[in-house]
């Protein structure tokens, strides 16, 4: 190491941890907004892709050459921010202008259990699941607050079907927890991780796989994409809950989706993937340059990479999924909820018991 990183990272070091916490909360805030914002630009490009046509391509970074398109995410947030925000004259106008922040809050404040590195997390609690499980139900109030406070009969009837889809998929993503913890045998996150160490057959991908794909299809279902974006049927009910909603309030329920799409994609590659654990364990040696990058001297990039690249992988399929199926009926949705997935993960659970029971697999220890 330089001495310049070697100073830095004493220095780093002799700091206080609350001035720790602050930097890293403050840096994951930012890097989380920048990715949101990017990652609107990558689905209208990937897509435009898949589609034959350019997607945008003329917006400059600040008026850089040669870094067409790259501008597009700031030219977007700039023309919300300047559009008039509009406030229904009969609406709640306390809730009405509430709803958007308590849909956004839980998105970030999630990621504070979140391990992104080995023995790192903003908060490295051993309830990490059911805190996670508790925040993330915490977004379906604002949903019902937005179309309720608005006062509109098309945005209420958005805010119970959006709800009703959220609350059928929430229990089969829980159930699909249920299985992870049986399998690590632990609430906290970075004890989930660890627990998938090896080879990439140690994953939870591979001995839990109905429930991975149970989990994943629940995450789309969740935050409202498509095959499942019904609460946002043009042909039906306009726009859903945030009908009403313009300038930086729907930028807000917005940049929601979008987080929330992230945060989905990293638990995924957390409770199934292995995490920051790198996909060439087994097969190469634990000091090598391609499975460990340091930064700075810090733990941070020990794996982070990895994490980064399967949440990633795991975005792009969430695109894909938009531009390749047709949007479902309510009535599929339900029924896909309530009579495949939830039974799927009563009996994979039930045969992971078996296979606890006898010893086999990722339980033979």
């Amino acid at each position: 190491m330089s001495p310049g990183g070697g100073w830095l990272s004493a220095h780093w070091q002799a700091l206080p941890a609350f001035v720790h916490s602050t930097v890293f909360i403050v840096a994951l805030t930012i890097v989380l907004i920048l990715s949101v914002a990017y990652l609107t630009l990558w689905e209208r490009k990937l897509i435009g892709w898949m589609q034959m046509r350019r997607g945008p391509n003329r917006v400059r970074l600040f008026g850089i050459p040669h870094t067409e398109y790259l501008g597009q995410p700031f030219a977007d947030v700039v023309k919300l921010l300047i559009k008039e925000i509009v406030t229904p004259s009969r609406s709640n106008r306390v809730l009405f202008r509430l709803a958007p922040a308590i849909t956004l809050i839980p998105a970030f404040a999630a990621w504070a259990v979140i391990p992104i590195a080995p023995g790192f997390a903003i908060a490295d609690i051993n309830a990490g699941l059911i805190y996670l499980l508790a925040l993330t139900s915490v977004g379906v109030y604002g949903v019902i607050l937005a179309g309720w406070a608005s006062n509109s009969k098309y945005a209420f009837l958005g805010a119970m079907r959006s709800a009703a889809q959220i609350v059928a998929y929430e229990i089969a993503m829980g159930f699909a927890l249920v299985g992870v913890l049986m399998a690590a045998g632990s609430l906290n996150l970075g004890v989930i991780v660890e627990h998938q160490r090896g080879a990439p057959l140690h994953w939870n991908l591979f001995w839990l796989f109905p429930l991975f794909m149970v989990y994943f299809i629940s995450g789309v279902a969740e935050t409202n994409r498509a095959p499942f974006d019904v609460a946002e049927g043009e042909s039906e009910i306009v726009a859903g809950f945030h009908v009403e909603y313009s300038g930086i309030g729907f930028a807000l329920f917005f940049l929601a989706e979008y987080a929330n799409m992230i945060l989905i994609a990293a638990l995924t590659a957390i409770f199934f993937l292995g995490g920051w654990l790198s996909p060439l364990d087994g097969y190469l040696a634990a000091d090598s340059g391609i499975r460990h990058v340091p930064l700075l001297g810090l733990a941070l990039g020990d794996g982070t990479h990895w994490l980064v690249l399967k949440i990633f992988l795991l975005l792009c399929v969430f695109l894909w999924l938009r531009a390749t199926f047709p949007r479902y009926r309510y009535d599929q949705i339900m029924r896909l909820g309530w009579k495949v997935l939830i039974p799927i993960t009563i009996v994979w659970i039930a045969v992971e018991g078996v296979l606890a029971w006898f010893h086999v697999g990722p339980w033979r220890t």
